[in-house]
């Protein structure tokens, strides 16, 4: 072993190099899909694939604390370099110990490199060849971030799977702007390849192209071209119909090594889970079952419940009777509701117990649809779902 406990770099000629530190195992693919039902080892535990990764933009899945993570089962949530590196710093979390010991989570972490501010701050960022200038949305206080940079913060903060640093244009962007961005994220790869130190992360690369099914073709064949640990699409849910989305990612997924694992950034609806799950994808984020858990509006087997709603002021039922999270074995509807109205905040972190364990319980649904060669029956199922309860 190594400083650390890490692996101990292989000899490939005079050129050391490290051992992936996150490895995919695909165990069982669905007869009658894409589906695959896998494994992500990692330094801080194995992750079951398909699987839904919640979101900590800034340390912290909002709303709940890690003890609960643990409970609901999420062995992998998410944390953003852009909003890390503005507060409370890269080099805060570093001297502290890393994220893990930061935010005490044991389990996997990974981290997005930055690339979606690139394009979420549009008002608020400049694009070169070197990198992207940014001015935070904290203080007005101008940051540049490059590959280079990205890389280092990620290793910094000592996540298990960092990204590489991209452009994400919108879907619907015009085939010149699109090839453009692509490129410059092909380039911009390579320098995050060598930026990256093999013993500290696993680097996962993007794919974009936008809509266009010639172009997610090309790039996935030049960012495939390099040997990493995993691959991620991206550029997708940012402007596009969802029939749009689907059908981009059927034919985008196919593109990439069966045997590494699929990464679908940012796409979080239970439909585009369950569909993208048939389409051969193995993680997916998005910070909506949290968002939306704040917001009062809960995802449920009978469909989606808004909390505010007059009609569950005496309703003595749990949020969803089929479920078996803290929230439904314990409080009614008209309890949360009350909540709600009040504006307690303590209803944020029960919210967000169940729409996070929903989430999690449509992953490991789909996990035994898969093993069972019954996946196609279980997206008919799903579908067939009412879509507001009674």
């Amino acid at each position: 072993m190594s400083d650390g406990g890490l692996p101990a770099p292989e000899q490939r000629g005079d050129q050391r190099v490290a051992p992936a530190l996150v490895r995919y195992e695909l165990l069982h693919v669905d007869a009658s899909t894409g589906a695959r039902r896998g494994r992500l080892h990692t330094p801080h535990g194995t992750i079951e694939t398909p699987v839904f990764m919640p979101v900590g933009t800034l340390g912290s899945v909002k709303g709940v604390a890690p003890d609960d993570l643990g409970t609901l089962g999420a062995g992998i949530i998410l944390g953003n370099t852009y909003h890390l590196m503005l507060r409370p710093g890269e080099a805060l979390i570093g001297a502290l110990g890393g994220l893990h010991r930061f935010i005490s989570w044991d389990g996997a972490l990974l981290t997005d490199s930055g690339g979606f501010q690139v394009y979420s701050l549009a008002e608020m960022r400049k694009i070169t060849e070197e990198g992207a200038t940014f001015q935070s949305h904290v203080d007005g206080s101008k940051h540049a971030l490059t590959p280079e940079r990205s890389v280092e913060i990620q290793e910094v903060l000592g996540a298990d799977v960092i990204m590489a640093f991209d452009e994400c244009p919108p879907a619907l962007s015009e085939r010149p702007y699109m090839e453009a961005s692509m490129a410059r994220t092909t380039r911009w790869l390579h320098r995050c390849v060598k930026a990256w130190h093999r013993q500290r992360s696993s680097l996962f690369g993007i794919v974009q192209g936008g809509l266009y099914e010639d172009l997610r073709k090309r790039h996935a064949e030049e960012v495939c071209a390099v040997d990493l640990p995993g691959y991620a699409l991206g550029g997708f849910a940012v402007g596009e119909e969802p029939a749009q989305m689907h059908a981009g990612v059927a034919h985008s997924a196919a593109l990439l090594p069966k045997d590494k694992p699929r990464y679908l950034m940012g796409v979080g609806m239970p439909l585009d889970l369950v569909t993208c799950v048939g389409a051969g994808i193995d993680l997916f984020d998005c910070v909506l079952p949290t968002r939306n858990a704040r917001n009062g509006l809960l995802f449920t087997s009978e469909g989606r419940l808004i909390l505010k709603n007059a009609r569950y002021t005496r309703d003595e039922r749990p949020l969803d009777p089929a479920c078996a999270c803290y929230t439904c074995r314990t409080f009614s509807r008209a309890y949360l509701r009350h909540l709600f109205n009040a504006q307690e905040v303590v209803v944020n972190r029960l919210t967000t117990i169940h729409n996070l364990y929903f989430f999690l319980a449509l992953m490991a649904e789909a996990r035994k649809a898969i093993e069972g060669d019954r996946y196609a029956g279980f997206v008919k199922d799903f579908l067939a779902r009412p879509q507001t309860p009674p």
